[in-house]
C-alpha cells in the first residue's frame, strides 16, 4: 500500500512534483522515491512495505524502458509469475512488479488478469496506462493542468491546486491517451436479470473463506477490525481459524465511547469466543470533535455519514498503528451485496431491491471504501476487504433476489449470509453475534456520538449562515447545520468546484427520515434488545 503520483507531460519541476507527493507521505512511511522519464514525465511513490520488504522499492522498472508505480496488493502475483509471466525476469519479489510485465506482455488488456486491490500507472516513453481495481478499494484521481499535462494521484490533495479540473478515476476502468477510459470490469451481475442462481450456502461460505485466505498474505503484523457486527465478526472468525493453523494468534480491535457502547459489548463477546488478542479503544465526543478538521482533510469528503463514521475509524486506526500492526481486515461490502441496511426491507419490488444492491456495490468507492482506505492510510495502515473479492461478488450478487430480501425472513437482513455460517456442530460465532441486527458503525460506537456531534455542529453554525448555505455552496448545498459545518471545513482545504463534485452523498432510500443513521429507520431495534436465532 502506498501513495502514487504521476505527472505526464513536459515541463513540470520534479522538485515540485516531489513536494506534491509528500502531501501523502503518511500513506507510505517506509520509503519515498521518484523517477524522471526521458520525455519529462515524473512518477513518485510513497511506500508502505507489506510484501518484499527489502527489494520492493518503487518506482519499478520493467524489462526495458517501462516504469510502474502501484498502490495496493496483487493476491495472485505468484500465479502470474509462474504462468503467463514465466518468461520474464523479475528485479524484485514484490507483488507489484507483475503489473509492468503484464503491460509488456499484453499491452493494455491485462487488468482482468489481476486479482487484488490496486491503482497503478505504467509509463513507457510516450505511452502510458493508468488503472483502478474493479470496485475501487484503492483510491485514484486524475486531472489536467493549464499546459495539458495529465495527473494521476492516490489522493486529490496532491493535485487539487495544480489542475484546472480533476475528478475521481472510475473503478473497473483503465485509461490511455489512445483509448480514453475503457471499462474492463463488466461482470454479469451488473444486470439484475442475471440474479438467477439457486441458493448455495456452502458456496457462500467457501468463497468468503477463500477470499479471506488470500488477504492474509503479509510479511508484517496483521489484525482485524472487530466491531461486533456480523460482517467484521465473520471476517475475524475466518481469519482466526486460518491463522490458528499456522500457530498464530489474531489481534482484534474495537472502538466506542466507553465499555458500554453497543459495538464494544458485542466485540468483547465475539473476541472471547474466538480467542483473539482483543484491544478495546475508548474515545470521548470532545476527542472526536478535536480531530474533525484533520479527518475531513484526510478523507476528502463532506458526506455526513462518512464524516460521522470516519472520526471513530480514524482514532481506531491510529491506535492500531501504534501497536505495530500494519495490515487489518475489515468487513465493508456485505451490506451492499446482501441488502443489509435496514431501509432495504422497504424495497418496492425485487427488481428495485437488486438494482439498489448493485448500485451500492458500484458506488462503494464514494463512501465506505473511501472511509476505510483514507482513515487507515492516514496512519500508514493497510485495510483489506474480503467481501469485495471478485469471486465472492460473482457468487453472492447473482443469487436469486428473493433469497436475499429481509421480508422473506421476518425482516432479518443478510439472512443467507448468517445462515451460511450457522454451523452448530462447529460454530463460527456465538448466536447473539451471528444474528445481531445491523448497527451502522457511527451508531454502534455509542448513540451519544452522533447526537452530541449534531449539537456541537448546531452551536458552530448560525441561522444566518444556514440561510445563505445554498448561495455559498450552490453545488450539493448543505441542508442541515451539521452538513454545513462539514462542507465549510472541506471547502477550507479543497475550495475547487472539481473537489466538491467528487463527493456523492449517502442517502437511504424508501424511508421518510432521510438522515443516514441506521437509527433513522423505524425497523431499528435499540441496542440491548437482542435478536436471537430463535426468532428466525
Amino acid at each position: 500500500m502506498s501513495g502514487l503520483l504521476a505527472v505526464i507531460g513536459k515541463g513540470k519541476d520534479p522538485q515540485l512534483v516531489k513536494e506534491l507527493s509528500e502531501r501523502m507521505a503518511y500513506r507510505g512511511p517506509d520509503e519515498s522515491d521518484l523517477h524522471i522519464m526521458e520525455n519529462g514525465s515524473v512518477i513518485c511513490h510513497e511506500g508502505l512495505s507489506i510484501i518484499d520488504l527489502q527489494s520492493g522499492k518503487q518506482p519499478i522498472q520493467g524489462t526495458n524502458t517501462a516504469w510502474m508505480i502501484h498502490d495496493g496488493e496483487i493476491y495472485n502475483y505468484e500465479e502470474l509469475k509462474n504462468t503467463v509471466l514465466k518468461e520474464h525476469s523479475f528485479r524484485t519479489k514484490s507483488d507489484s512488479e507483475v503489473i509492468v510485465h503484464l503491460y509488456e506482455e499484453f499491452g493494455y488488456k491485462f487488468c482482468n488478469m489481476l486479482d487484488g486491490a490496486f491503482a497503478f500507472v505504467v509509463i513507457n516513453g510516450d505511452d502510458y496506462i493508468a488503472g483502478r481495481d474493479p470496485i475501487g478499494v484503492k483510491p485514484l484521481y486524475y486531472g489536467l493542468d493549464e499546459r495539458g499535462r495529465i495527473y494521476f494521484s492516490s489522493e486529490m490533495k496532491a493535485i487539487a491546486d495544480q489542475c484546472k479540473s480533476f475528478s475521481t478515476f472510475p473503478p473497473g476502468h483503465y485509461y490511455t491517451a489512445k483509448t480514453g477510459f475503457v471499462k474492463y470490469y463488466q461482470p454479469e451481475y451488473e444486470d439484475h436479470k442475471k440474479a438467477v442462481e439457486s441458493l448455495n450456502l456452502e458456496l457462500i461460505r467457501e468463497t468468503l473463506i477463500e477470499a479471506t485466505r488470500k488477504r492474509l498474505i503479509s510479511n508484517v503484523p496483521l489484525g482485524v477490525v472487530l466491531s461486533g457486527g456480523l460482517d467484521t465478526s465473520l471476517v475475524s472468525s475466518i481469519a482466526s481459524r486460518l491463522l490458528k493453523g499456522n500457530g498464530e494468534k489474531l489481534h482484534s480491535f474495537s472502538i466506542g465511547l466507553d465499555e458500554n457502547a453497543p459495538d464494544n459489548i458485542a466485540a468483547r463477546k465475539a473476541a472471547a469466543f474466538l480467542g483473539t488478542e482483543h484491544h478495546e479503544i475508548h474515545f470521548s465526543v470532545e476527542e472526536g470533535v478535536q480531530v474533525l478538521e484533520k479527518v475531513i482533510y484526510h478523507i476528502e469528503t463532506y458526506d455526513v455519514i462518512s464524516v460521522r463514521s470516519c472520526v471513530p475509524m480514524y482514532l481506531l486506526s491510529k491506535a492500531i498503528a501504534e501497536t505495530g500492526i500494519k495490515v487489518v481486515l475489515s468487513g465493508e461490502g456485505a451490506d451492499e451485496i446482501f441488502g443489509g441496511y435496514l431501509y432495504f426491507r422497504n424495497a418496492p419490488s425485487t427488481e428495485e431491491f437488486q438494482d439498489e444492491t448493485i448500485e451500492r456495490v458500484q458506488k462503494l468507492f464514494t463512501a465506505d471504501l473511501l472511509r476505510v482506505d483514507k482513515t487507515t492510510m492516514a496512519h500508514g495502515l493497510e485495510a483489506r476487504i474480503p467481501f469485495l473479492d471478485k469471486d465472492f461478488l460473482d457468487v453472492a450478487i447473482r443469487i436469486k433476489t428473493e433469497e436475499k430480501q429481509p421480508k422473506n425472513y421476518d425482516g432479518i437482513e443478510k439472512y443467507i449470509l448468517r445462515k451460511a455460517f450457522d454451523t452448530p456442530e462447529d460454530p463460527y460465532l456465538p448466536s447473539e453475534i451471528l444474528w445481531r441486527q445491523k448497527e451502522q458503525f457511527s451508531d454502534g460506537v455509542g448513540y451519544n456520538w452522533i447526537d452530541e456531534l449534531i449539537e456541537y455542529c448546531s452551536s458552530q453554525v448560525s441561522d444566518e449562515q444556514m440561510a445563505g448555505a445554498a448561495a455559498e455552496f450552490p453545488y450539493n448545498s448543505p441542508a442541515t447545520k451539521e452538513a454545513y459545518l462539514f462542507r465549510s471545513i472541506f471547502h477550507k482545504f479543497y475550495p475547487q468546484v472539481s473537489a466538491a463534485q467528487t463527493v456523492r452523498k449517502w442517502i437511504p432510500k424508501w424511508q421518510d427520515n432521510q438522515d443516514p443513521s441506521g437509527r433513522a429507520n423505524a425497523a431499528h431495534v435499540k441496542a440491548g434488545t437482542e435478536r436471537s436465532k430463535s426468532t428466525v
